[in-house]
């Protein structure tokens, strides 16, 4: 049962890589460029909250 649960979730961990990987290819690089700036507005944005 252990190996069966093991493999299900690396079948899972497989499927998520590839989505990724998948997502990344197709994605122009102005549409990566904008999404990995997200973290950083939102960050600016809670300093201006804050202050």
């Amino acid at each position: 049962m252990t190996w069966f649960l093991f493999a299900g979730d690396m079948l899972v961990m497989l499927f998520m890589v590839a989505l990724v990987v998948w997502v990344f290819w197709r994605s122009p690089d102005k549409t990566l460029d904008a999404t990995a700036r997200i973290p950083l507005e939102d960050e600016l944005a809670d300093e201006r909250t804050i202050s």
